[in-house]
C-alpha cells in the first residue's frame, strides 16, 4: 500500500460521508455533501499525480482509481436523480452512467482478446470527467429549485453526457473490428 493507493481508498471511504451528509435535514448539507464530493474528486486527480511522479505505479492502483470513480459518480447520479426528479438530470444520469457500463464491459472483452490498448482513455475522456465533475459539485451544493446555479449544473451535466455518447461512440468505433470477426472454434 503507497500514498497514491491510500488516497484511492479514502476516495472510496468518503461515499458514505458524502452519502450521510445529503441526507441530514439542514441547511448546510448542501455545502457539505457538495465539498466532501469536490475533495473527492480533486484526490482522483492527486492520487494519478503522485503515482506517476513518485512512480508509485501499481495493478490495485490501476484496477480501484476507475473503480472509485465510477462509484463515486454513480452514487452521486443516483441522489441527484432522487433529489430532483425530473428529465433534465434523470437523462443525462441514465446515459453518463450506461455508457459506464458499456464501456467497462467493452474493456473487459477486449482484454480478454488481447486488444485492450484498443480501447484506452482518452483525452475526450478528461474533458467529459471536468464537465461531469463540475455539474456535480453545483448540482449537489444547491437544492432542487430551478436557479440559475442549478441551470447551470444542469446545462453542464447535458453537456458531460453528450461527450460521454461522444466517447463512447469512439471506443467502440475502435472496437469494431474486433467485434465483427468472429471466434473460431477449437
Amino acid at each position: 500500500m503507497n500514498i497514491p493507493n491510500l488516497i484511492t481508498v479514502l476516495r472510496v471511504l468518503l461515499i458514505p460521508i458524502f452519502i450521510l451528509l445529503f441526507y441530514l435535514p439542514y441547511e448546510w448539507s448542501y455545502a457539505a455533501s457538495s465539498s466532501v464530493f469536490a475533495f473527492a474528486a480533486a484526490t482522483d486527480w492527486l492520487d494519478g499525480y503522485l503515482a506517476r511522479r513518485l512512480e508509485q505505479s501499481t495493478p490495485f492502483g490501476a484496477f480501484l482509481d476507475p473503480v472509485a470513480d465510477k462509484l463515486m459518480v454513480a452514487v452521486a447520479l443516483v441522489l441527484l436523480v432522487q433529489e430532483h426528479g425530473n428529465l433534465w438530470l434523470t437523462l443525462p444520469a441514465a446515459v453518463i452512467i450506461g455508457r459506464e457500463i458499456v464501456v467497462s464491459a467493452l474493456r473487459e472483452w477486449m482484454a480478454e482478446i488481447g486488444a485492450r490498448a484498443h480501447v484506452a482513455v482518452s483525452n475526450m475522456g478528461k474533458w467529459k470527467t471536468a464537465a461531469q465533475m463540475l455539474a456535480l459539485v453545483i448540482l449537489l451544493a444547491n437544492p432542487s429549485d430551478f436557479t440559475f446555479w442549478v441551470l447551470l449544473g444542469y446545462a453542464l451535466l447535458l453537456i458531460a453526457a453528450g461527450l460521454t455518447l461522444w466517447s463512447m461512440l469512439q471506443y467502440l468505433r475502435a472496437a469494431w473490428p474486433h467485434l465483427r470477426t468472429t471466434v473460431e472454434k477449437k
